[in-house]
């Protein structure tokens, strides 16, 4: 919890795209704070900054610490971000609050570590079929990504949620037997020009 990164916002009284383009304007991003506890709460979160946090925490799901004038902060993390690909800004972002003390449920990227043999070796071709999963766990466990070594990977093999690993106080909520990451069969490598007819002189 030490680590989690702060984030300072302002709550806000208008809505309506007229409301929002202009605090696009201002370098400002509309955002909402909800939780099961709380009503809804109207933010806005200077653009640079978010942009910042971003960058800091790399696409990894981790604890954000919401602090604003006149209200206390909230531990939260970032449920969903909506950006326009053309004009490369930030449209709104959501932000889920959390309690330390209670159990939450939330998507966790899969990040893949090392080399398959089945890769390296065997003409495989590794697959991500999910790239996150459902875990449960309490703030001070999360973990920011779940990390999948494949070095021992081969052809025709699959990790399945049950072969992820363990980590304390997580529980992971997807079945057991869903595929994460496959090595498939990569197709025979076709003879260069001229390859077969040396063959046939041999």
């Amino acid at each position: 919890m030490s680590t989690s990164p702060t984030l300072k916002v302002t709550q806000r009284e208008e809505t309506g795209r007229s409301a929002s383009r202009r605090l696009r304007r201002a370098n400002q991003i509309p955002a909402i704070l909800y939780g099961k506890h709380t009503d809804p709460v109207k933010l806005t979160v200077d653009a640079r900054e978010f942009t910042k946090m971003l960058i800091s925490i790399s696409g990894r799901k981790t604890i954000i610490e919401l602090e604003g004038e006149g209200r206390e902060k909230s531990l939260s993390f970032l449920q969903e971000v909506q950006r326009d690909p053309i004009k490369d800004i930030f449209l709104h972002a959501d932000f889920r609050e959390i309690r330390a003390d209670e159990t939450f449920e939330v998507e966790v990227p899969v990040v893949v570590k090392g080399e398959a043999i089945g890769v390296k070796m065997q003409n495989g071709i590794l697959e991500i079929a999910t790239h996150t999963v459902k875990v449960r766990c309490l703030a001070k466990d999360l973990p920011g990504a779940i990390e999948v070594d494949v070095t021992n990977i081969n052809v025709e093999e699959t990790v399945k949620i049950s072969g992820l690993p363990q980590l304390e106080g997580v529980e992971y909520r997807d079945p057991a037997s869903q595929a994460v990451i496959s090595i498939l069969m990569g197709e025979a490598e076709e003879p260069k020009p001229g390859e077969e007819a040396e063959e046939e002189k041999k």
